[in-house]
């Protein structure tokens, strides 16, 4: 099987200015990827590059063996869905007709009715993410979670191959967390393939088949959560003294003291 999406030589950055340079890195077909790194390491600039929102200053994303850059939007949103930090609310729209918008890549440019298979894929969407009750409600009136699960399953209309999700879990609380992460879990374990840049380093161990650490603009490590969160690495990638822990929904880190603290 082709790999979702593979970085060559990338470097990404705004304006010419590199944040992070000479990334290689395969993602595995129907694994969860996350990205992890100290604020201002280039989680969401390398993410965004994937995604096609930034063009890259060197080197090639390839989604499904083809150079993302050089394909139409159209062609990456049949394939590729992105969830970006902070999605911007459209005006008026119902949740029913915000889902439908994931329905738009798989459609003609003239027809404006989802057709029956979308229509399928619309209400699945809603009942996979608890959402049948709201789906004549404006967006606009939505909970921050509800708002959430809302273009989460904008994503799963889309039927993508891959999904892209930068902090989906910000302005969360504990519950919606879990409720949400559970959500891409479930549909992971169906054969979708997830990477996500995620701040809290226990939901990114929880969850992750495989964590890439960025730190000094670059690559440092790439590696199942037991190899990742270390003493060592951790020292290196945000500046702390860190315990990890063994626990029964496997391995967590406990944070002792900041490094540069005296």
């Amino acid at each position: 099987m082709t790999e979702p999406l593979r970085l060559e030589n990338l470097t990404v950055g705004h304006g010419g200015r590199a944040v992070v340079a000479g990334v290689n890195l395969t993602v595995v077909p129907g694994e969860w990827l996350t990205v992890i790194g100290a604020n201002g390491s280039g989680k969401s600039t390398l993410l965004k590059t994937m995604a096609a929102q930034l063009p890259p200053l060197a080197g090639t994303v390839w989604l499904e063996g083809q150079n993302l850059h050089q394909l139409s939007p159209r062609a990456i949103a049949q394939r590729l869905g992105f969830l970006p930090q902070q999605p911007g609310i459209p005006e008026g729209l119902t949740v029913r007709q915000l889902v439908a918008l994931g329905r738009n890549p798989h459609q003609p440019w003239w027809q404006w009715e989802v057709d029956a298979v979308g229509q399928g894929w619309v209400e699945r969407a809603l009942a996979e993410t608890n959402l049948l009750s709201f789906a004549d409600r404006p967006v606009a009136h939505l909970s921050g979670g509800e708002r959430q699960r809302a273009f989460a399953a904008v994503a799963l209309a889309q039927n993508a191959h891959t999904l892209l999700l930068d902090e989906p879990t910000t302005y969360l609380d504990v519950n919606h967390q879990l409720e949400l992460l559970d959500l891409l879990k479930r549909w992971q374990q169906e054969g979708l393939t997830v990477v996500t840049v995620l701040h809290d380093l226990n939901l990114a161990a929880r969850y992750s088949d495989r964590v890439a650490v960025l730190a000094q603009g670059q690559l440092l490590a790439v590696d199942i959560p037991g190899q990742i969160f270390t003493p060592d690495i951790l020292a290196i990638a945000f500046g702390v003294e860190a315990v990890p822990l063994a626990t029964p929904i496997g391995p967590q880190v406990c944070l002792v003291r900041s490094l540069s603290a005296r």
